[in-house]
């Protein structure tokens, strides 16, 4: 893959956005090896911006560093001040893998619900609750049916 070429001001917005970013790839003493490309290309795809920092001394090798992570991973070199390296690569659609998720209702959630005692002295008893895509939790702990909204307001129906 080759890199991504960006104009001076879209380099600057990034510069900036990646500003209060921390390092989310170390490259060691090892160099530049095919887990770091992994760990790099899997940071870029979810994040789209990252900064990596490289624990060598020698300017030259970070240099080269940056421009073979730019150029394996397809990604716009930003930045490379110091011992840190920002890197920047549009993240990618994420498609839908089942078509039938618009069908779905929420799924069974559970919830825990503390019970006082009646009785001044003993802990509150805690349980938990399973409550359904088509049930709903009262102020007292109950599990009850949820039912259709009404079509018309009160307010409407008593007009009529």
């Amino acid at each position: 893959m080759s890199q991504i070429q960006l104009t001076p001001a879209q380099r600057k917005v990034h510069r900036a956005e990646a500003h209060h970013l921390n390092p989310v790839v170390m490259i060691g003493g090892d160099g530049l090896t095919p887990a770091v490309l992994k760990e790099a290309n899997l940071a870029l795809n979810a994040h789209g911006l990252i900064k990596v920092r490289v624990f060598s001394d020698d300017r030259v090798a970070r240099e080269t560093m940056f421009q073979t992570l730019a150029n394996d991973l397809g990604a716009a070199p930003i930045q490379h001040i110091g011992k840190l390296l920002v890197l920047w690569r549009p993240k990618p659609e994420i498609t839908k893998t089942r078509v039938d998720d618009e069908d779905r209702m929420p799924g069974p959630r559970d919830f825990k619900v503390l019970k006082h005692s009646t009785r001044g002295g003993q802990r509150p008893e805690v349980k938990t609750l399973r409550v359904l895509g088509n049930q709903r939790l009262t102020a007292g702990g109950n599990v009850k049916r949820a039912k259709p909204k009404p079509k018309t307001s009160l307010k409407k129906r008593s007009q009529t």
